[in-house]
């Protein structure tokens, strides 16, 4: 007889022990807390012989409890099935599957498993009845590697074993009894089974980027149940709004409401032709519902686009949903009193708003304060959301960021009340002005790149983190491209197809007797414009004066914004002018210089009276140029005529007279029947009636940046339309009322567009008894933005705006989501001279003005153009070439970055959507787990190459170290089959993006691939492939580590409590792996 202790140290090793005693069909009866599936892979040879075991739970496993916390420990007990924190080596070779098919076909065959059902057995068993000798072991509480002693761990274990056959006889009764009371244990072999099967079952795509994203995800779902959120007001996802909506808006919506809740605010971001308007409705519905009064705040152009869904009206297309917000226009708040409507500004109670929608938000610049003037965005921040009930935040814009970030910090402190520390519990962003001041410095870095290495990706590189999760959590932007890519576009319909933009360059005059472009360009080189510079000419000893009362102070008297520097902006901006009125139509440039020349004249004629006064007048710059504002803030300026040098300013005053007079003699000459420009126009407008791109499509959309050129383009080509093709035009300038040739009673801009798009404007449901359309729309950048005319498929820019944006924004109007047209075209009329040269006239301009700073800070321009003379016209001679040859989109206008590139919200609403589907799997699924997948998306082709994605969890992580990794503690890497890491953990945005690709909606198992894959690993026998891929992408993670090291640090499942001795060693374990064939 022999007993002796066990240690798993110096007094032996408890699985030596059973290897020795366990022989050929020996029985085995077992109880402990638990087995682990690393405990099989050691006695794997030995167990495989035995006649059969009988294993009891010691603890409750596998059984249903009403008590969360018991349960909660069940689970844990039933999950140690996959294995213990230390068993660590048995994980980093990937081939657990193989292990557990193994553990799988043994249990079938040999093994019987019950557990105790509601109470506890303290201890453990082991007993071997090896024929004619019998065997027990006790003391040790479970069957992992730890406890047999092959991994070492941090209990102690003192376990006996005895060969005595009375005491093991007695042992075995004891179990026998236990093993047969039908009231104490269950039989769970099944669900043992059904557990290891996840370990080694084949998992669709699908299903394993729903539990990628759990992980990385799943504190957001705790924190912001937002399905409950929606849930909650039973009422919403009844209303008209959101049944409208395609998934990605209803995504967008939910996430918005779910920013909005955490932060106070949010801006969508979308791109043109993707319905922000709808989205943004759907969310005031919500809050509508919530009994919250809500105020939107919109262009003055785009007033008509939010008044129709609130009136009961016929052209209400969501009259079910009763909309009640009010609605005011931007310029609204810079009024004292008046109505705007139905709304008198005198009464209105700023303060009791609980939710502001701002449309354009990009248009609230935080403009400067000039003499003490409440600016509008000083009344919208202190009036509105400061002051009274608590005020949240939605903002609409394709282009929250233009050529600053600062644009971006003045609409986020919408948000943040202007608390640069709002977010340090929210979002842990300590500052968000710092976060903006360095992430503008190495967007200025990036900016200074050779354009091979400007990359998306290099950007996101040299980005701090805190940018990155400042956008993700209070910006919502998808792109056409992006939604085209990675969103299954059966869901939510197509975008037309984009034809190549067809160029046009016509001269002036049909007789070539009009001067060249260059020519036109050198006289207004040599104007003085001192018609728009009295104070220039005020004498020496009066200039303190005037300076004094015109020099405008801001910033609490630390900026001076001179009148003489203000002069010589306006002086350059009318010299462009004259250049842009050229280009856009001869009619355009003949009305600019006679309303010039009456200027100079009547100043002329008031010099000679003596004690009048001179007053600037800029009303000959087109009032829809954004780009005056800043010029036109306070009284127009009035200085004596005798405080003036009379001789000189007459002179100079003459001088322009003359120049200006022989141009206007030479562009009177060019009526409509020479005007060669209209007459091209004519023949393309010809062409596209007679060859129409989609079938009997006949309409067109002429832009144009001037209300001048519309009304004389209206004035030519309605009646030759009417007449020539019984085609109805119609007029839109945002200055004057809209015309058109249909006959109905009182023309409004809602009218003429319905009739216009009747099928996207649903106009037989509002307008049934119309049965004419309009064809043809001629407009100026009124309705460049929020118009829905998708009815429409070609458009002409009859002139090339200055700013790229605006072109994309036109084009929106027609380039949309669900489009009924198969393809859609763009025409650019372009002056008759070579590019380069047009770009170098515009230069030009710029460098003989010298551009002064009216800042006196140096962080602002007068002119919003960048002053890097040279590197500027470069930027703009490539877009302006881009333009020539295709339709491009928003983030291309602004340096191929988007914000779409630094928000997640798409991936947190897939795992929202998915969860219905998957979540009673969630706690059965163990870390570790794979799927095949292959690309079927043509346009990602250049994208995604046979490798693997995997994602991988940091353990013991306290704080976040990296700057760079917006999941941590997570990481995700995709590698190629040659090791070349394609993107690194830094670029997890296009990572989960490409994921979504290949696995949204391939919910069944890909079998070819599986079957090619268990061949080529041996049933995941043979992993090593996949564990050199692994061990590629933690020293990409890492930096230099010795492989070996690298992959002692992984494990499939949770490893906190095991420290290393190398305690500058990162740890992580496996959450999933994608393999891409």
């Amino acid at each position: 007889m022999e007993e002796k202790l066990i240690d798993n140290k110096q007094y032996g090793r408890v699985g030596d022990v059973l290897k020795r005693n366990i022989k050929e069909n020996s029985k085995l009866s077992i109880t402990a807390s638990y087995f682990t599936l690393y405990a099989f892979q050691e006695l794997k040879e030995e167990l495989s012989k035995i006649d059969s075991l009988r294993f009891i739970y010691t603890e409750p496993t596998f059984v249903k409890n009403d008590n969360k916390n018991i349960m909660k420990k069940i689970k844990e007990n039933e999950n140690k099935l996959f294995g213990v924190e230390e068993e660590l080596k048995g994980r980093c070779t990937l081939n657990q599957s193989y292990i557990a098919r193994e553990l799988a076909k043994w249990v079938k065959k040999k093994v019987e498993i019950k557990t105790l059902k509601n109470t506890k057995m303290n201890g453990a068993l082991c007993h071997i009845d090896g024929g004619g000798k019998s065997v027990s072991i006790t003391g040790a509480t479970s069957l992992s590697g730890p406890s047999l002693g092959y991994i070492n761990s941090k209990p102690m274990y003192l376990n006996i074993y005895t060969d005595d056959n009375e005491l093991n006889y007695t042992l075995k009764s004891k179990f026998n009894e236990i093993w047969n009371n039908e009231e104490l244990l269950k039989d769970v072999k099944k669900d043992i089974l059904n557990k290891i099967k996840y370990l080694y079952k084949d998992n669709s795509p699908e299903f394993l980027y729903f539990i990628t994203l759990y992980n990385i995800f799943k504190d957001f779902l705790e924190e912001n149940d937002n399905k409950e959120v929606i849930k909650s007001r039973t009422g919403f996802k009844d209303t008209e709004v959101w049944n409208r909506l395609y998934n990605f808006q209803k995504d967008g919506v939910v996430g918005a409401i779910n920013k909005i809740e955490t932060y106070g605010g949010c801006i969508i971001a979308d791109s043109v032709g993707l319905g922000k308007t709808f989205e943004a409705l759907a969310i005031i519905k919500y809050y509508e519902l919530r009994n919250c009064r809500v105020l939107v705040l919109a262009p003055k152009k785009l007033r008509d686009n939010w008044s129709v869904y609130r009136v009961n009206d016929k052209r209400n297309i969501l009259a079910k949903d009763r909309f009640n917000y009010d609605l005011l226009n931007h310029t609204d708040l810079s009024r004292k009193g008046g109505m705007s409507g139905d709304i008198d500004l005198s009464f209105v109670n700023w303060g009791n708003y609980d939710l502001v929608v701002i449309d354009e938000s990009h248009n609230f610049r935080n403009n400067v304060a000039v003499n003490d003037r409440e600016t509008r965005y000083e009344k919208l921040m202190n009036n509105i959301i400061k002051a009274g009930v608590k005020t949240k935040v939605l903002m609409l814009s394709a282009t929250p960021v233009n050529n600053k970030l600062d644009d971006l910090k003045n609409q986020l402190a919408f948000i943040t009340e202007d608390d640069d520390k709002a977010l340090e519990k929210t979002a842990e962003i300590k500052s968000i002005m710092s976060t903006l001041r360095n992430a503008q410095s190495a967007f200025n870095k990036w900016g200074d790149l050779e354009e091979s290495e400007k990359t998306t990706e290099r950007l996101l590189d040299m980005l701090n983190f805190d940018y990155f999760k400042l956008l993700d959590s209070l910006t919502i932007a998808r792109s056409r491209k992006h939604i085209e890519k990675y969103y299954n576009i059966n869901d939510i319909g197509k975008f037309p197809k984009r034809l190549k933009p067809k160029n046009v360059k016509e001269d002036i005059d049909i007789l070539d007797d009009f001067p060249s472009f260059k020519e036109i360009n050198n006289q207004i080189l040599k104007l003085n414009l001192s018609v728009y510079a009295p104070i220039k000419y005020v004498l020496p000893h009066k200039r303190d004066y005037y300076n004094k009362l015109y020099d405008t102070k801001a910033k609490g008297g630390k900026v001076l914004f001179k009148q003489m520097d203000r002069e010589q902006n306006i002086v350059f901006l009318m010299k462009t002018n004259f250049l842009k009125r050229l280009e856009s139509s001869i009619n355009s440039f003949t009305i600019t210089l006679e309303k010039v020349l009456y200027n100079i004249n009547s100043k002329i004629k008031k010099l000679s009276v003596i004690n009048d006064d001179i007053t600037l007048d800029i009303d000959d710059i087109d009032p829809l140029d954004t780009s005056i504002e800043q010029f036109t803030i306070g009284d127009k300026v009035k200085i004596k005529i005798k405080d003036i040098d009379k001789i000189k300013y007459k002179q100079d005053l003459e001088h322009d007279r003359d120049i200006l007079l022989d141009l206007l003699s030479k562009s009177k000459k060019i009526d409509e029947t020479r005007d060669k420009k209209l007459h091209e126009l004519k023949n393309v407008i010809t062409r596209k009636i007679n060859n129409p791109i989609n079938e009997d499509n006949k309409k067109i959309i002429i832009f144009t940046a001037f209300a001048d050129t519309a009304k004389y383009l209206y004035k030519n080509i309605s009646v030759w339309a009417k007449d020539k093709y019984n085609l109805n035009s119609a007029l839109v300038t945002g200055s004057e009322n809209p015309k058109t040739t249909i006959k109905m009673s009182r023309v409004d801009l809602n009218k003429v567009l319905i009739n216009f798009s009747p099928i996207s404007k649903e106009r037989e449901k509002v307008m049934p008894e119309i049965k004419e359309e309009i064809d043809i729309l001629i407009a100026t950048d009124c309705i460049s933005e929020g118009q829905n005319l998708q009815d429409c498929d070609y458009l002409i820019n009859y002139d090339i705006h200055w700013n790229p944006v605006r072109i994309v924004q036109r084009f929106g109007r027609i380039d949309r989501l669900g489009s009924r047209n198969t393809c859609i075209k763009l025409v650019n009329f372009w002056p008759s001279i070579e590019l380069d040269e047009y770009i170098h006239l515009e230069g030009r301009v710029k460098q003989k003005m010298t551009m002064l700073d009216i800042s006196a800070t140096g962080e602002e321009d007068v002119i919003n153009e960048n002053p890097q003379k040279m590197k500027d016209l470069e930027y703009r001679r490539k877009q302006l070439k881009q333009l020539q040859e295709e339709v491009i989109d928003l983030e291309e206008v602004n340096g191929n970055v988007s914000l779409t590139d630094f928000t997640l919200d798409d991936f947190r609403m897939d795992l929202i959507n998915l969860q219905e589907k998957y979540d009673s799997e969630v706690e059965d699924t163990p870390l570790g787990i794979y799927s095949i997948v292959k690309n079927n998306n043509k346009s990602l082709d250049d994208e995604i190459k046979p490798g693997v994605i995997y994602c991988l969890k940091k353990i013991d992580s306290y704080k976040n170290e990296s700057d760079k990794n917006p999941i941590y503690p997570y990481y995700m890497a995709y590698v190629k089959e040659d090791g070349e890491i394609i993107y690194n953990y830094s670029n997890v945005k296009k990572i989960l993006d490409i994921y979504k690709s290949l696995c949204i909606g391939n919910n069944k198992v890909l079998n070819d691939l599986v079957e090619e894959f268990n061949e080529e690993t041996k049933n995941q026998k043979k992993m090593d492939k996949y564990k050199d891929l692994l061990t590629d992408v933690t020293n990409d993670i890492l930096g230099k580590i010795e492989e070996q090291d690298t992959l002692n640090i992984f494990s499939l499942g949770d490893l906190s409590g095991m420290l290393n001795n190398n305690t500058n060693q990162e740890e992580f374990e496996i959450v999933s792996y994608l393999v891409i064939k």
